[in-house]
C-alpha cells in the first residue's frame, strides 16, 4: 500500500480485493482535508510500464502490430511492455521488451520522458525512451500468450498515423507527439 496522501487527505480504511499478476485492486475510505469521506476509493496497483520510439540506422520507425481484446482490434503501436521484477531499471525493460518483441537493439538510448497513464487511480509510471541507431540483431523471442507482427515506417508515415487518430495506445502518443514537435523546430 502506498504512503499516507499529502496535505490532510488521511486513509481510514485500506483493504485488496483482488493481488493477482496483472491486477490488484485496493479499495479505501478516504478523508479529505476539510473533515468530509470518500467512502470507496478504488486503486489500481501496476507495475511500471515501459515503451520506446525506436529508430533504426537507416531512419525507419519500428511498430509492432497485435491484437488488444479490450477493444476487440488490431493495433499498431510502439515496442512495450512491463517492468518486470528482475529488471534493474527502466531501461533494462525497455531494452529487453525491443529485442523479445522485435529482435531489434542496440544504438543510443536515451530516456524521453515520464508520466502516469492515470494518476486519478492508477499507481504506476510510463518510462518513454528514444533509441537511435538500432539494428536487427536477433529474431523475436515472444511469451507464448504474444501474436505479433514488427513493421518499420517512415517518418511520414508516423505523422500520418499521429494526424489520422488511428493510433490508439495513449501512452504511446504522448511521447510520439512530443519527437515529432521537437523535429518541427
Amino acid at each position: 500500500m502506498n504512503k499516507q496522501p499529502p496535505r490532510g487527505w488521511r486513509v481510514l480504511e485500506s483493504e485488496y480485493l483482488s493481488r493477482r499478476p496483472w491486477l490488484t485492486v485496493r479499495r479505501e475510505r478516504l478523508q479529505m482535508p476539510d473533515g468530509r469521506v470518500i467512502p470507496e476509493y478504488y486503486v489500481l496497483e501496476y507495475p511500471d510500464w515501459v515503451n520506446t520510439i525506436a529508430i533504426t540506422v537507416d531512419k525507419q520507425f519500428i511498430f509492432v502490430r497485435q491484437y488488444r481484446h479490450a477493444l476487440g482490434e488490431i493495433s499498431l503501436e510502439l515496442c512495450a511492455g512491463v517492468r518486470d521484477p528482475e529488471d534493474r531499471s527502466p531501461l533494462e525493460a525497455a531494452r529487453r521488451e525491443l529485442l523479445e518483441e522485435t529482435g531489434y537493439g542496440n544504438g543510443q538510448w536515451q530516456e524521453y520522458m515520464i508520466h502516469s497513464p492515470n494518476p486519478g487511480s492508477q499507481t504506476n509510471l510510463v518510462y518513454s525512451y528514444l533509441a537511435t541507431g538500432v539494428e536487427k540483431i536477433d529474431n523475436q523471442h515472444l511469451d507464448n500468450t504474444e501474436d505479433i507482427t514488427v513493421h518499420l515506417l517512415t517518418l511520414d508515415q508516423v505523422r500520418e498515423l499521429l494526424t489520422s487518430g488511428r493510433l490508439k495506445q495513449a501512452t504511446h502518443l504522448a511521447p510520439l507527439w512530443k519527437y515529432i514537435a521537437t523535429l518541427a523546430r
